[in-house]
């Protein structure tokens, strides 16, 4: 199941101000040749982050791509990432809603790319394993339940962990087709970011400590992933995790990069709120 803000939280959200603007900003400063297509889910798109310039993928003004293309100056930018967006997303029309009403599917991912595209950077691998759904079934208001974990490793087999092993070549796969529309393009995975610490902070993110500890190894699972698969296909990859140590959910809400369960910053819950969406633009920025 691809995982959403829930209509109810984005009402609430919007209530408490959240700008929503309608017509997108245009493209970045010019740079003659440059021309960067941003691939990617709701990690990369910023879901509520002031100002949504595309309700129906909830993407922001400020998610990392657009941030990005305004530190390199490019000339042409295509930010196509899109909330719920997997890897069939790149290849077909993707349902898009907004407050249970629907509207036009976003096109193709790749349509966005082109022969003379010089940059790619791609966000993708959460919703293809579920992850923010194993998550969300991890929540614990009370102590002395049974920790999730448990419901995931069957006779020793963690299925989670299994699911992502299979998952990885179609990264590869990805990387292979962004090269094959894009020859000139120097392509860029990401990573996902450090969602909770070693030993959670339950109760202020309702996941039990060893919980906290084995969602994070799937994230870091994925993440490995990603980088093995883009390396072996002649892409480069930028880690967002080991940065953000000390800016995960547990942290405060004028340190974290990522919300937990319940934001305590103006962000979808457990997804990069404004000020991680700008770090990871300027990590990356680095990279580059």
């Amino acid at each position: 199941m691809r995982s959403l803000p829930s209509p109810r939280l984005l009402r609430v959200l919007i209530a408490a101000g959240l700008g929503l603007a309608t017509v997108a900003a245009g493209p970045a400063a010019a740079a003659p040749g440059d021309v960067y297509v941003a691939l990617g889910d709701s990690f990369a798109s910023g879901p509520l982050i002031p100002n949504q310039v595309d309700l129906g993928c909830l993407r922001s003004d400020h998610d990392y791509p657009r941030l990005l293309a305004s530190r390199l100056g490019v000339a042409t930018f295509r930010d196509v990432t899109c909330s719920g967006a997997d890897t069939g997303d790149f290849t077909s029309a993707q349902p898009r809603s907004f407050l249970g009403q629907a509207l036009p599917p976003a096109p193709p991912q790749y349509d966005a790319l082109s022969a003379d595209t010089t940059l790619v950077t791609i966000t993708i691998g959460g919703n293809d394993t579920d992850l923010l759904d194993v998550a969300q079934d991890c929540v614990n208001l009370l102590p002395f339940q049974t920790p999730c974990r448990r419901r995931y490793v069957v006779d020793g087999v963690d299925t989670v962990a299994a699911r992502i092993d299979a998952f990885a070549p179609t990264l590869g796969a990805v990387a292979d087709q962004v090269r094959a529309r894009s020859p000139r393009a120097r392509v860029v995975f990401t990573g996902y970011g450090l969602f909770i610490r070693r030993n959670g902070c339950w109760p202020v993110v309702p996941v039990y400590g060893s919980d906290a500890t084995w969602l994070q190894g799937l994230v870091d699972r994925l993440n490995a992933a990603i980088a093995a698969q883009a390396r072996a296909h002649g892409a480069a990859y930028v880690d967002l995790r080991t940065p953000g140590a000390g800016h995960d959910a547990c942290s405060s809400a004028s340190q974290k990069w990522i919300e937990g369960f319940v934001p305590s910053n103006v962000a979808a819950p457990l997804h990069p709120n404004g000020r991680g969406e700008a770090a990871y633009a300027q990590i990356i920025d680095d990279t580059l």
